[in-house]
């Protein structure tokens, strides 16, 4: 039982069922949590000072050597500004946390404490000093951080703090207790009502539990947040951040079988020769050139409203206006191809200077209606498009070979492009009534690079 209730303590409850990246997560969450606090802190004892010495104080007896505010406000200033420098050097340890709480707490009970000495009354005097107040400040200060256990530490150490002040009285060592059974006399004079004390001591630690659950509650929504979160963050790294973006904000359950039509430009991209290499190198060197190819590529395509739809091994299968629909998806592919060209230009270059085997890019752009949506087996699924558009887009990039050329496209989707505001950076040479494998008819082509 201890062993459990020091684990809840000083771990949080124990390893939380999540994988180590999301409790990673959470610990950020909590540091920048601390930060916050502290500022809150700092603030409240500017906040204060600057009331304490601009406002006239409370009248009274006063001996000025039991004036401690402004004492207290200073330590509790230089402690807040060391907090939060460690805070922000993420050198704020958990006992530290602890410690820090108990120390919040008793300064405060010795600012009351010290009301009585102040204005020379009983120690019952100070049971009515509503600076007690502000241990619900405190308290709520550590929900902040979204652990219950901090809350119920804060908490019993304010209840603490104050049973013991209760005791202090009613034990006669600061002067008569007067106690009392008659509330208007408790409220008129320094008389002690030890179930007034009491109802304190019940309301701090019911305000207490109560935020402790709510805390605990908003935590499990924190951790489940969080850990969405992410799980988001790395799903958008398999699939199109549109694509994404697109499950994250489904109103309904996504599934196999739903698609829409839509009016898309498609671009097949592949590295040729790369077959060949994979056998002849290592296979984290294979990785590493099919990484830096589609690093470069990959971005290109994105950069101009494109989505990845798949990787085919060393191909890439992309598509414009298929999630968004688009009235510039065969124009922003044709900028696409023209930018993938000039960047593969570049990398056969730097491959070639530093004494690596050549390797070159194929790709085509065809354009039409096609069917996007999820496809699978209800237990996995995949967004795609699916028509005649995709699978003529393959094979004109197949007929780069026969044509002698690195990119093509057709002539409908160039003119559909340059209607959409394509401009080309040079004029295109044009071929018409090609034989293209798999395609009844005739076509005409428009030669992207050769």
């Amino acid at each position: 039982m201890l062993a459990h209730l020091t684990g809840w303590l000083f771990d949080g409850g124990g390893p939380e069922n999540v994988p180590e990246r999301v409790r990673d997560a959470i610990r950020r969450q909590q540091e920048r949590s601390e930060i916050l606090i502290g500022w809150i802190q700092l603030a409240i004892v500017v906040l204060v000072a600057g009331i304490y010495q601009s406002t006239s104080m409370a009248e009274g007896l006063v001996q000025e050597d039991y004036s401690l505010e402004p004492d207290i406000l200073l330590i509790y200033g230089a402690i807040c500004i060391a907090r939060l420098t460690l805070a922000y050097m993420r050198l704020l340890p958990t006992w530290l946390i602890y410690l820090s709480v108990v120390i919040d707490m008793a300064l405060l009970m010795s600012l009351i404490f010290s009301f009585h000495l102040k204005y020379a009354q009983t120690a019952a005097f100070y049971l009515k000093a509503p600076t007690l107040l502000y241990v619900f400040l405190f308290i709520g200060l550590r929900a902040l951080r979204f652990e219950a256990r901090l809350v119920v530490f804060s908490g019993v150490c304010a209840a603490a703090g104050w049973a013991w002040l209760t005791y202090y009285v009613a034990s006669g060592r600061g002067g008569p207790p007067n106690r009392t059974h008659n509330f208007i006399e408790y409220m008129t004079s320094n008389a002690l009502l030890v179930g007034a004390e009491i109802d304190k001591i019940i309301a701090i630690l019911l305000t207490t539990a109560v935020l402790a659950l709510a805390i605990s509650r908003a935590r499990h929504l924190l951790v489940r947040s969080v850990s969405e979160g992410a799980a988001a963050r790395d799903l958008s790294r398999f699939f199109d951040p549109g694509v994404a973006a697109r499950i994250r904000g489904a109103a309904m359950s996504i599934k196999a079988g739903e698609g829409e039509l839509r009016d898309v430009a498609i671009l097949s991209v592949d590295l040729r020769g790369f077959t060949r290499l994979s056998t002849e190198l290592a296979p984290g060197e294979v990785m590493r050139v099919l990484q830096d190819y589609q690093g470069r590529v990959c971005p290109l395509i994105t950069s101009h409203s494109g989505g990845i739809d798949k990787f085919l091994g060393d191909g890439i299968l992309a598509s414009f206006g298929a999630v968004a629909a688009s009235p510039t998806a065969a124009a922003d592919a044709l900028r696409a191809a023209d930018a993938v060209i000039e960047a593969a230009d570049r990398w056969i270059a730097e491959r070639q200077a530093a004494g690596l085997p050549p390797l070159a890019l194929g790709l085509a752009v065809s354009s039409g209606r096609v069917v996007f949506g999820a496809v699978g087996d209800g237990e996995r699924l995949e967004f795609t498009v699916i028509g005649d558009a995709v699978n003529f887009a393959a094979k004109l990039e197949k007929h780069n070979k026969d044509e002698k050329t690195r990119a093509i496209t057709d002539e409908a989707t160039y003119a559909l492009a340059e209607r959409q505001g394509y401009r080309p950076p040079q004029v295109r040479e044009r071929r018409r009534g090609r034989r293209v494998g798999g395609v009844a008819d005739l076509v005409d082509i428009v030669v992207l690079a050769t």
